[in-house]
């Protein structure tokens, strides 16, 4: 019992400290972001230089700054996005017109500032190089967007070969030469398709398909996409919770795709 009741006391021990931590990282944020603003910012970061590489491929280390980053500018987003709000409510409290109103306009705008560029803080803060973040961030989504379209286009692709198979039959069984040619005709449309679609894939950029092996080291091809969208988000995991939704759909569009062949 005695040892049951320590473990209690140490949890809440343990989870108010972790409260008051979050609570004291978030007023460093804030302060920070109160005394040196986006134009401060933008000022410290105009040295950065970074010659990406010509292969346009990342590295592990690189893949392990994004990461480190982009949990950091979550904490700023946050602390902005709630500044900008503060703002919002009293410029709209005071009347939007008064010389208050106006002055919490102002700082509005700023909160903005500071929620657009809250991943190049981010990266400033944990000491890296502004621009090669920058660059690894672009290399990053583009991997991200990629698996996100081959998503689609596999669900696609399962749909036109259903589609395809029954146009088939039906050209078949077509009673006469007329309709065999009209189903022959849709038919070298969807064929022409195809052979676009795969001449599309064989061009990929290697640097995306090279990336996108490296990032699913980490995490799913996709999460990056969905963690950029959801700092947009009113609700904490409204965006994950739409995207595997999204995920399911494509899949079962698919498998029952598969099933009418």
């Amino acid at each position: 019992m005695r040892r049951t009741l320590s473990l209690i006391v140490s949890a809440v021990i343990l989870l108010g400290g972790c409260r008051a931590k979050e609570a004291m990282d978030k007023a460093k944020i804030a302060s920070d972001l109160d005394n040196h603003g986006t134009m401060d910012l933008m000022k410290d970061v105009a040295n950065d230089k970074y010659d990406a590489p010509k292969d346009g491929k990342l590295t592990d280390s690189q893949i392990q700054m994004y990461l480190k980053v982009r949990e950091h500018e979550k904490q700023i987003a946050q602390v902005a996005k709630q500044q900008l709000q503060q703002h919002s409510e009293e410029s709209k409290k005071n009347g939007e017109k008064s010389l208050s109103g106006m002055v919490e306009g102002f700082k509005a705008l700023g909160s903005a500032a500071d929620f657009a560029t809250a991943d190049i803080r981010a990266a400033k803060d944990l000491k890296y190089n502004t621009q090669e973040y920058l660059w690894v961030k672009s290399q990053v989504l583009a991997a991200s967007s990629t698996a996100m379209v081959e998503k689609m286009s596999e669900a696609m692709n399962a749909q036109m070969s259903a589609s395809y198979a029954q146009m088939k039959k039906s050209m078949d069984e077509a009673p006469d030469a007329t309709t065999k040619k009209m189903y022959a005709d849709m038919l070298a449309g969807f064929e022409k398709q195809k052979a676009e679609a795969a001449a599309q894939k064989q061009q990929e950029d290697p640097a995306i398909a090279y990336n996108r092996q490296l990032l699913s080291k980490y995490e799913g091809t996709l999460n990056a996409y969905t963690q950029e969208l959801s700092k947009y988000e009113d609700k904490p995991g409204e965006v994950q919770k739409g995207m595997e939704q999204w995920q399911k759909d494509l899949d079962k569009a698919k498998t029952d795709a598969g099933k009418q062949h």
